[in-house]
């Protein structure tokens, strides 16, 4: 559901122009990577082991308010930028807007680190963690945490009554949110505990999963975002993953502006010495977001209850953008050099600069073309690509999509059968590490460059079957001797252990047979037998395997009507062969 909020406004230069113009600058800067977006494989596979994906319907959030201030409508780090700007204290020196309190930089950076090992087809960036914490709870309270990165008090949204916001019952005690009989969003990223409870993540390695710990809470949210195997370079999921953390038309496009804005420059402030946004009820000390918002959406009521002015207006993303290029970051003309946006000089450019993306005509192949791996292991090297311009220059920040064809269970880390990745400075991109499933075969990668005229690249991948474990040497666990009446069924079940040259073997195909006799071993036709899948009788089972711990536990062993001493053989791959005695005795006559 939308959140029920009056949009905050800020007086003086926030009309609605105002408000259409950071709309224009969101899209104008659209960087390489969002450029003509690839719209994806719309049925990637989920990654196993993990949550299920996020529910558009579902907000991560419960659909609470949010902060609805918007960012300056010039660069962070253009000179003058800050200056005279409502609720930006401190004028031009400082950028306060830009500013990130360090341990919540810090937890969004290392976050993007986490998903980029584990999951790099998502292509996270921190700068859209940023947004989303800006948003939900003005990055921390303006970095109020303690050295591990823990809120100093909680920060909770509104109570998940029913009233102008979701109904959500408690689900978790109130050992999150105080609060026993309904939830309420919690911690920096804003997450209702039941969420909390499929997605939490221990982001800071202390072993604890808390939503009010700023870098547990970041590596959640980029996880939830990442969920369905998102591609968050492209910009039909980037849209999708904002929505699903809540589902508002105004929630992308305030996240969206705050986005783009820390793409253009930002800096680290002290811990405690962030911006909160104005509609932060500071002085509440339970950390409400929008707590002084009505339930009217596109009103503000005011602190005296008033009539409130009309909200921002803001265009719909896929408006038509402004292709304009964005003013690169240049620094003011104070502070100390090699500090960002206060007086850094100029980079010089490398002796070959590497061409834009626009310039891409043509992908070649770095490394082998040829994969191969043993079922259910990782390929030792993944597909690599290099592109460059007519004049064969190394092109950066151009998107690679890599797609997984042909008849295989193999996928990319993440479990998905395609991903998009940015080339290197030096044009090179890497596909994601190739996991091979235990389905043996040939198949295809190819690699294309999106949105350019430049002919795919493929590579050929080969899964080769398990080698087949073996076993020297059978033995049975236990060692009472196994008796039954006629009629009847032997009360113990029999267990073996196989091994090779003493070691524990896993997965031995094994075949167990009634024979006649150690010196005739053919297959009997009377005494103790086996029920097949169709419980059949049957003296011979084949499909046999040792267990994790190299153990075999066999079927219920019946008997027909005679009696005698019987030999149970068993055989395993490699050799190993052991022969176990069954009694069968003659039952009373009734």
């Amino acid at each position: 559901m939308a959140p029920l909020i009056g949009r905050r406004l800020r007086k003086g230069a926030a009309t609605t122009a105002v408000a259409a113009a950071a709309m224009a600058a969101l899209t104008a800067s659209q960087a390489p990577g969002f450029a003509n977006s690839d719209h994806g494989d719309r049925n990637r596979e989920q990654r196993a082991g993990e949550s299920p994906a996020p529910d558009d319907n579902t907000p991560i959030d419960g659909g609470s308010s949010y902060h609805t201030d918007l960012p300056p409508l010039v660069t962070p780090d253009k000179p003058g930028s800050s200056i005279d700007l409502p609720g930006l204290p401190g004028g031009s020196s400082t950028k306060p807007e830009a500013g990130i309190p360090a341990s919540v930089l810090a937890a969004y950076k290392k976050a993007e680190a986490a998903l980029r090992e584990s999951n790099p087809g998502c292509n996270l960036p921190w700068e859209l963690l940023a947004a989303i914490g800006k948003v939900e709870s003005g990055q921390a309270g303006g970095g109020n945490v303690g050295a591990d990165g823990t809120t100093v008090s909680p920060i909770l949204g509104p109570v998940l009554n029913g009233d102008g916001f979701a109904l959500i019952k408690d689900t978790d005690g109130g050992a999150y949110d105080g609060d026993s009989q309904h939830d309420r969003a919690v911690g920096p990223m804003q997450f209702i505990p039941s969420t909390w409870a499929s997605w939490g993540r221990d982001g800071n390695g202390d072993g604890e999963k808390d939503p009010n710990n700023v870098y547990d809470a970041a590596l959640a949210a980029g996880s939830y975002l990442c969920a369905d195997g998102r591609d968050l370079s492209v910009k039909a999921d980037l849209d999708r993953a904002i929505l699903g953390y809540n589902h508002s038309r105004e929630y992308l496009n305030t996240v969206l502006s705050w986005f783009e804005y820390y793409k253009r420059g930002t800096h680290e402030v002290p811990d405690g010495t962030g911006v909160i946004p104005s509609g932060n009820d500071s002085g509440s000390g339970s950390g409400d977001k929008g707590k002084d918002s009505g339930k009217n959406p596109g009103k503000n009521p005011g602190k005296d209850g008033g009539k409130g002015e009309e909200a921002h207006t803001l265009p719909k993303p896929e408006d038509k953008p402004d292709t304009s290029t964005p003013t690169p970051p240049t620094g003011d003309n104070s502070g100390t050099p090699g500090t960002p946006g206060t007086g850094s000089p100029t980079p010089k450019p490398p002796t070959t600069p590497p061409s834009t993306p626009s310039g891409t005509s043509k992908l070649t192949t770095v490394g082998a073309k040829e994969l191969s791996t043993t079922a259910g292991t990782g390929f030792d090297r993944s597909p690599r690509v290099k592109a460059v311009d007519t004049a064969g220059k190394p092109v950066a920040d151009a998107k690679v999509r890599y797609e997984i064809l042909g008849d295989t269970d193999t996928r990319f880390l993440g479990l998905v059968k395609s991903a998009t990745v940015l080339t290197a400075a030096d044009g090179t991109a890497t596909a994601p590490k190739l996991l091979a499933g235990e389905k043996a075969g040939t198949f295809t990668v190819r690699a294309t460059a999106v949105g350019r005229e430049a002919a795919p690249v493929q590579f050929t991948a080969t899964v080769k079957a398990r080698p087949v474990p073996q076993a020297d040497a059978l033995a049975r666990i236990g060692d009472k001797k196994l008796t039954a009446r006629t009629g009847a069924s032997f009360a113990d079940l029999l267990t073996v252990k196989a091994t090779n040259k003493g070691k524990i073997m896993a997965d031995v195909p094994v075949t167990a047979t009634m024979i006649t006799s150690a010196k005739d071993p053919k297959p009997s036709d009377k005494g103790p037998y086996f029920l097949d899948d169709k419980d059949k009788p049957v003296r011979t089972l084949a499909a046999l395997k040792t267990d994790d711990l190299g153990r075999l536990t066999l079927p219920k062993i019946l008997t027909d009507d005679q009696a005698g001493t019987f030999l149970l053989r068993l055989t395993a791959e490699g050799g190993a062969v052991l022969d176990i005695e069954l009694t069968v005795t003659k039952a009373p006559a009734s």
